[in-house]
């Protein structure tokens, strides 16, 4: 295998192909041909000794080995971007991904005083609906994830815990009502995100669980709510980002708490990691 040819142009085809869809649309993004585009991606393939997309007729999609190579490509595209960057303009950047409601209550407070604090690192939140929050895609340095990880893979750091709230819609009689036992929401249906969603039935006893169905996001999750069929439960964060006609928060009791983590890769992590970690713990210590 001569991995000595792999270039940079590879991965970005790749990239494009996936994100477009097609190769067509690949190569008008790219500014090439349709047959350089498929050239260039069979020089990967070969390359790497694998296919890495399966294509028919009218999609293409990533093989197993694919949807690795992948998600590699756009993290070294994105630290190759960055380091471009970098050299030509002085000025650093630092992606914090998250899936749902970054930093809850304190995402305001966190952007103020990393502009103050940091002025030559440019800080950007960017939401990604996936279990990294756009870490394990290639999307951001690090990322806010309120879900179990894998320390395998990551490094990872507790900065605090939010208390867990029932959503509801508003009409709801439970709205009438300062908070609501967790014992009692068992008898409701309650709507879940399989994707993302900090929610499980181990908050339960077995015998005594509710009725689940499952969403994809959080804007399906707050439309099922909002109906008055189902309920939800999530972090204090969503109560504070997510404020929507139509939905009510109550605190839930006898509910363990959340754990809020920041994450990001072992090898090579943004040299603001530190900082970044200690500013976030430092607000949830705190209450800012």
């Amino acid at each position: 295998m001569d991995r000595g040819n792999l270039e940079l142009k590879h991965l970005r085809c790749l990239v494009a192909i996936v994100d477009a869809g097609s190769f067509t649309d690949a190569a008008i993004e790219l500014g090439i041909s349709q047959a350089t585009a498929s050239r260039t991606l069979l020089a990967l393939e070969q390359i790497l000794g694998t296919p890495l997309l399966h294509r028919t007729s009218r999609t293409v999609s990533p093989t197993t080995a694919g949807a690795q190579v992948i998600a590699r490509a756009r993290h070294l595209l994105a630290e190759t971007d960055e380091l471009v960057r970098q050299a030509t303009t002085g000025r650093t950047r630092l992606r914090i991904g998250h899936a749902w409601s970054a930093m809850g209550r304190h995402t305001a407070e966190f952007q103020r005083r990393w502009h103050n604090l940091h002025p030559d690192t440019e800080l950007h939140l960017v939401r990604h609906n996936s279990p990294t929050g756009g870490l394990a895609e290639g999307l951001c340095d690090m990322a806010i994830v309120r879900t179990a990880i894998d320390t395998r893979r990551y490094a990872h750091h507790c900065v605090g815990h939010e208390p867990r709230y029932l959503a509801l819609a508003s009409d709801d009689p439970w709205t009438k009502r300062r908070s609501i036992p967790l014992a009692e929401t068992r008898d409701r249906t309650l709507v879940v995100d399989r994707r993302t969603g900090t929610t499980s039935l181990d908050l339960w006893p077995e015998g005594a669980r509710p009725i689940v169905e499952y969403t994809q996001d959080v804007d399906d999750w707050l439309a099922a709510i909002a109906t008055g069929r189902c309920v939800g439960i999530t972090p204090q964060a969503t109560a504070t980002q997510y404020r929507r006609d139509g939905i009510a928060y109550r605190p839930l009791r006898d509910a363990n708490p959340v754990p809020v983590h920041l994450i990001w890769h072992r090898q090579a992590p943004h040299p603001s990691t530190h900082a970044a970690t200690a500013l976030l713990a430092d607000l949830y210590r705190d209450g800012t």
